[in-house]
């Protein structure tokens, strides 16, 4: 197969509107979300040759998806050096690398970040799943808090696990985040030294602020995601006819009733 034809074809299941396209990239989310479940269930079991051999899969997997996203992107190098981007190098390593076991793979779970946000998924989400379409925001913002709370579990458990001996697995980490965010700090679990109390912060001022966001959405007056064509106001009622902000007609899709 051509270069060029090789790149059209990923560029299709990548990109593209088939059904095909479509389940290939619930696939990768599947993957993803089964790619974090291995990291948190292996936390709690010693190492072992299958964890690792399940390790070198799993990087093999991640790398060949890198570098076909790599090929079909039109801004390569500036696309390579995206913070999410260069995490996911960072977790291709720590799978790959014998020594360092699956080390710092949660950091996979950013990209799971951006690919929800891609257009081409949301549209996806929208038009299968109608709880999606009546709670997009709610859901966005959930997932946002929630992986923040796993990327930092997975820096205080990979940076506190050899000297600390109060985090011994993923749910003593878990523990600390949470109690830290909610700021409620019991004290039992405490981070030691400079970076410990820095990254403490880091929780508690972002954690914060996520949850509060949540928060926002969760409790303020329903609405639905609706462009208008003529000052692209973007939230409406739900039974909204005309724009509020400029009076254009506006023609919201709804579900309909049985």
């Amino acid at each position: 197969m051509s270069r060029a034809r090789l790149i059209g074809r990923l560029r299709e299941y990548y990109e593209g509107s088939s059904e095909e396209a479509e389940h290939f990239r619930y696939g990768l989310l599947i993957f993803d979300i089964a790619t974090i479940l291995f990291i948190v269930v292996t936390s709690f079991t010693p190492r072992s040759l299958y964890i690792e051999i399940a390790d070198v899969v799993i990087g093999v997997l991640i790398l060949a998806d890198f570098v076909a996203r790599f090929l079909i992107d039109r801004q390569r190098m500036r696309t390579f050096f995206h913070p999410v981007n260069v995490a996911e190098i960072v977790a291709i390593v720590s799978f790959l690398a014998p020594v360092a076991g699956e080390g710092l793979g949660f950091l996979r779970i950013l990209r799971t970040v951006r690919l929800l946000r891609t257009y081409r998924t949301l549209k996806l989400l929208r038009q299968d799943f109608r709880f999606f379409r009546a709670h997009e925001e709610i859901v966005i913002a959930s997932v946002n808090l929630g992986v923040f709370i796993f990327v930092m579990t997975g820096l205080v458990y990979e940076t506190q696990r050899y000297t600390n001996p109060d985090i011994g697995n993923y749910a003593d980490a878990l523990y600390f985040t949470v109690t830290a965010l909610t700021t409620t700090g019991f004290g039992d679990i405490t981070l030691p030294g400079t970076w410990g109390r820095l990254l403490s912060v880091i929780i508690m001022i972002f954690g914060v602020t996520l949850f509060l966001r949540l928060a926002q959405v969760l409790f303020r007056p329903n609405k639905v995601t609706f462009e208008c064509p003529e000052c692209g106001l973007l939230r409406h009622e739900p039974d909204a006819v005309h724009c509020k902000h400029c009076g254009t007609t506006i023609h919201i899709a709804t579900e309909g009733h049985g």
